[in-house]
């Protein structure tokens, strides 16, 4: 696995110190949860969905963009 590599030159705007998203998502995913299980209680018959709970935009990573020029080859290390 020494000579793996990424294939696309595309890395995330990091306003984070993480890589990934993952802390946000498992938020975003519990609120969501409960929401649903207090809307079962309720007796609603829609339940919420996950865009209604929670908003991407607020997100600590802000998106994703190709990279060019003299960052390219450290962008393509995984």
């Amino acid at each position: 696995m020494s000579r793996s590599r990424k294939h696309t030159p595309i890395t995330g705007n990091v306003g984070a110190w993480d890589r990934s998203e993952k802390k946000d998502k498992r938020k975003a995913n519990r609120r969501l949860r409960a929401r649903q299980r207090s809307a079962v209680k309720k007796g609603v018959e829609v339940l919420p969905a996950l865009r209604e709970v929670s908003n991407v935009y607020s997100f600590m990573k802000d998106g994703k963009h190709y990279v060019s020029g003299g960052w390219r080859r450290k962008a393509m290390r995984k």
